[in-house]
Protein backbone atom coordinates (compact mmCIF):
# COMPACT_ATOMS: atom_id res chain seq x y z
CA UNK A 1 0.00 0.00 0.00
CA UNK A 2 3.08 2.36 0.81
CA UNK A 3 4.25 2.50 -3.13
CA UNK A 4 0.22 2.98 -4.39
CA UNK A 5 0.48 6.24 -1.74
CA UNK A 6 3.71 6.95 -2.75
CA UNK A 7 2.60 7.07 -6.56
CA UNK A 8 -0.69 9.04 -5.57
CA UNK A 9 1.13 11.84 -3.86
CA UNK A 10 3.87 11.90 -6.72
CA UNK A 11 1.39 12.04 -9.46
CA UNK A 12 -0.48 14.65 -7.68
CA UNK A 13 2.71 16.55 -6.95
CA UNK A 14 3.27 16.75 -10.50
CA UNK A 15 -0.10 17.95 -11.31
CA UNK A 16 0.23 20.72 -9.20
CA UNK A 17 3.70 21.29 -10.35
CA UNK A 18 2.58 21.06 -14.20
CA UNK A 19 -0.39 23.49 -13.17
CA UNK A 20 2.22 26.32 -11.72
CA UNK A 21 4.07 25.98 -15.05
CA UNK A 22 1.05 26.46 -17.05
CA UNK A 23 0.37 29.09 -14.64
CA UNK A 24 3.24 30.74 -15.77
CA UNK A 25 3.53 30.25 -19.57
CA UNK A 26 0.00 30.64 -20.92
CA UNK A 27 -0.73 33.97 -22.52
CA UNK A 28 -3.88 35.03 -20.95
CA UNK A 29 -6.05 34.95 -17.76
CA UNK A 30 -8.71 32.52 -18.97
CA UNK A 31 -5.92 29.87 -20.09
CA UNK A 32 -4.27 30.56 -16.95
CA UNK A 33 -7.54 29.55 -14.63
CA UNK A 34 -8.15 26.91 -16.94
CA UNK A 35 -4.65 25.50 -15.74
CA UNK A 36 -5.33 26.03 -12.37
CA UNK A 37 -9.05 24.95 -12.04
CA UNK A 38 -8.53 21.48 -13.17
CA UNK A 39 -4.65 20.37 -12.21
CA UNK A 40 -4.92 21.50 -8.98
CA UNK A 41 -8.12 20.32 -8.08
CA UNK A 42 -7.16 16.80 -9.09
CA UNK A 43 -3.69 16.87 -7.77
CA UNK A 44 -4.50 17.56 -4.20
CA UNK A 45 -6.72 14.86 -4.62
CA UNK A 46 -4.41 12.51 -5.63
CA UNK A 47 -2.03 13.87 -2.76
CA UNK A 48 -4.94 13.14 -0.34
CA UNK A 49 -5.82 9.49 -1.47
CA UNK A 50 -2.23 8.79 -1.59
CA UNK A 51 -1.54 9.96 2.44
CA UNK A 52 -4.64 7.61 2.88
CA UNK A 53 -3.12 5.21 1.45
CA UNK A 54 0.19 5.37 2.94
CA UNK A 55 -1.41 4.81 6.35
CA UNK A 56 -2.49 8.36 8.01
CA UNK A 57 -4.13 7.79 11.47
CA UNK A 58 -7.25 8.37 12.33
CA UNK A 59 -8.81 11.82 12.22
CA UNK A 60 -6.66 12.58 9.42
CA UNK A 61 -8.99 10.62 6.91
CA UNK A 62 -11.69 12.20 7.26
CA UNK A 63 -10.64 15.82 7.42
CA UNK A 64 -8.38 14.98 3.81
CA UNK A 65 -11.40 13.43 2.18
CA UNK A 66 -13.95 16.49 3.33
CA UNK A 67 -11.25 18.42 2.20
CA UNK A 68 -10.61 17.34 -1.44
CA UNK A 69 -14.29 16.58 -1.53
CA UNK A 70 -14.94 20.50 -1.41
CA UNK A 71 -12.15 21.45 -3.68
CA UNK A 72 -13.10 19.62 -6.30
CA UNK A 73 -16.53 21.10 -6.14
CA UNK A 74 -15.95 24.17 -5.27
CA UNK A 75 -12.79 25.09 -7.25
CA UNK A 76 -14.70 24.85 -10.89
CA UNK A 77 -17.18 27.00 -9.81
CA UNK A 78 -14.86 29.68 -8.57
CA UNK A 79 -12.71 29.61 -11.82
CA UNK A 80 -15.86 30.06 -13.78
CA UNK A 81 -17.21 33.10 -12.04
CA UNK A 82 -13.31 34.63 -11.83
CA UNK A 83 -13.16 34.19 -15.81
CA UNK A 84 -16.38 35.58 -16.63
CA UNK A 85 -15.86 38.46 -14.04
CA UNK A 86 -12.03 38.94 -16.66
CA UNK A 87 -14.88 38.21 -19.30
CA UNK A 88 -17.14 41.02 -18.85
CA UNK A 89 -14.14 43.53 -17.54
CA UNK A 90 -12.91 43.47 -20.62
CA UNK A 91 -9.45 41.17 -20.59
CA UNK A 92 -8.21 40.59 -23.44
CA UNK A 93 -7.89 37.43 -25.31
CA UNK A 94 -4.42 36.05 -26.50
CA UNK A 95 -3.94 36.53 -30.40
CA UNK A 96 -3.75 33.28 -30.62
CA UNK A 97 -7.63 32.34 -29.80
CA UNK A 98 -9.49 32.36 -33.13
CA UNK A 99 -13.04 31.37 -31.36
CA UNK A 100 -15.15 34.31 -29.10
CA UNK A 101 -18.37 32.90 -29.14
CA UNK A 102 -19.52 36.00 -27.13
CA UNK A 103 -18.10 38.57 -29.01
CA UNK A 104 -21.27 39.44 -30.72
CA UNK A 105 -23.57 39.53 -27.61
CA UNK A 106 -20.82 41.70 -25.97
CA UNK A 107 -21.01 44.21 -28.82
CA UNK A 108 -24.72 44.45 -28.53
CA UNK A 109 -24.43 44.87 -25.41
CA UNK A 110 -22.08 47.60 -25.74
CA UNK A 111 -24.41 48.82 -28.03
CA UNK A 112 -27.53 49.35 -25.62
CA UNK A 113 -30.98 49.15 -26.46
Amino acid sequence: MDLVGQLCILAGSLLVLVSSIGLHRFDDVFARLHAAGKATSLGFALVAVGAIAMGLPGRGWGELILAAVVLVLTMPVGVHLLARAAYRSGDELAPATVVDELAERRAEAADGP
